[in-house]
């Protein structure tokens, strides 16, 4: 469908023969007729040519020359109405969230308790696998992703590349942020990653933490972390992988092991009005990213919006195309 964005301006068109016909005529120099300057040029060339291309003659008669150029006017008229071809409808979302994936890569995260398809696997590769799944099922949504050990570190920033976001889910290794497990400053830096975007955004904000471990290091400790949580207003789910017992992993490293504290995850969980899981193989981590997935509807209300296309291109390049044709025949026919 072909719309304008200022139909209004369609009066302009008639401008030409309200100046020739409601204006009085120009007395004085040029005597008592309006002079139409390109009218009189073409009845020039007319005499000489004995063509008929653009003249007037001394009647009221208006000739090919005029209509033409009249032609030129009304193409340019209709390119300052802007005309603009409407697509068909697109379906959109009306609401999104944001979802922030605060994932823990300690030493401990190497451990080979989960199977898949009868073959052992890391527990950080289950959970690469597993969130890549999820990721691929939320194209509506923002991601973000950060990474924890001793130390953590916002990745990813919220994001709809989910291409991107994949790609560095995939390229993180056990060990990268550190050996030990701070649960406290990861929350804390994806609470204040969420709390620095767009203050106009309305999407609902949400962090998916997942460990295998309890929080023995860094600065902020974990009531301290629910408590600014509560604050912000963020749900938080919070996933606890693994056996949680003895870790081939950290006895590698000389690391003594940290036990999984589900009461401070399920205490998290349920001051910030989230959920707390426990994943113990790759078919029960696969149960939570849907459980998760069911309690955080992908669509809510839905909208449409019509795709615009500019079409004002093509009347102005007629007439520009019209108007050189016009004055190059009437610079030849002087010649």
């Amino acid at each position: 469908m072909i719309t304008f964005l200022y139909p209004y301006l369609v009066w302009l068109i008639v401008l030409p023969f309200a100046v020739r016909y409601l204006l009085p005529r120009v007395k004085g120099l040029y005597g008592d007729a309006l002079q139409v300057p390109f009218l009189h040029d073409f009845a020039a060339i007319n005499e000489k040519s004995g063509q008929r291309v653009g003249s007037i003659s001394g009647s009221d008669k208006l000739s090919l020359g005029f209509w033409l150029w009249f032609l030129v006017w009304v193409l340019l008229i209709l390119a300052v109405m802007r005309p603009i071809k409407v697509g068909e409808p697109i379906r959109i979302k009306n609401e999104g969230r944001d979802i922030l994936m605060v994932t823990d890569i300690s030493t401990s995260m190497l451990e080979k308790d989960f199977a898949l398809q009868g073959r052992r696997l890391d527990r950080l590769t289950a959970v690469k696998l597993v969130a890549s799944d999820f990721i691929k099922k939320r194209p509506s949504d923002r991601i973000g992703l950060v990474l924890f050990g001793t130390r953590a570190y916002l990745q990813v920033p919220l994001t709809y590349d989910k291409a991107s976001l994949e790609e560095v889910l995939m390229s993180m290794e056990a060990g990268m942020a550190g050996n030990s497990t701070a649960i406290g400053d990861a929350l804390g830096l994806g609470l204040k990653s969420l709390q620095n975007e767009d203050k106009d955004n309305k999407n609902n904000k949400i962090i998916i933490l997942l460990t295998d471990g309890e929080n023995n290091d860094g600065k902020l400790s974990l009531p301290e972390a629910i408590q600014l949580a509560k604050k912000e207003g963020v749900k938080v789910y919070t996933i606890g992988v693994g056996g949680g017992s003895f870790s081939l992993a950290n006895a590698f490293f000389g690391i003594k092991n940290s036990a999984l504290d589900e009461k401070s995850l399920k205490q998290l969980a349920d001051e910030t009005k989230g959920r707390y899981f426990r994943a113990d193989d790759v078919a029960g981590l696969l149960n939570v990213y849907k459980a998760i997935d069911a309690l955080e509807p992908k669509e809510t209300e839905e909208n449409f919006i019509y795709p615009k296309t500019e079409l004002y291109y093509v009347p102005l390049l007629l007439a520009i195309i019209l108007a050189m044709i016009l004055a190059y025949k009437y610079r030849r026919t002087r010649a």
